[in-house]
């Protein structure tokens, strides 16, 4: 699986073998990304595409030196799950409860 920042869309993709598979919107504003929607299309469910979406825009903020706002509930547990990540949660912001 690859994926890529798709910016004029404002979102993170994820394909497999050159088909999109998936896709996370986000808002990029003063130094900090929002993930508000994620999305892994059907034939593709349960194959770790979500999870390989947010592993990669997530070390991808923090080499951009972004914080991260995780209003979609997927993000918000996934770094809930992975505690290397939390670092990266803007202050003052509940994982569950932004």
């Amino acid at each position: 699986m690859d994926v890529t920042d798709a910016p004029d869309r404002s979102r993170y993709e994820v394909h497999r073998d050159g088909v999109l598979i998936g896709f996370a919107d986000y808002v990029r504003r003063e130094g900090i990304i929002t993930f508000t929607h994620t999305e892994v299309f059907h034939a593709a469910k349960g194959t770790g595409a979500a999870s390989v979406l947010a592993r990669h825009s997530l070390d991808e903020a923090r080499a951009r030196g972004e914080r991260v706002r995780p209003l979609c509930p997927f993000y918000a547990g996934w770094i809930e799950r992975h505690p290397e990540y939390q670092d990266l949660v803007v202050e003052g912001r509940s994982l569950k409860h932004p």
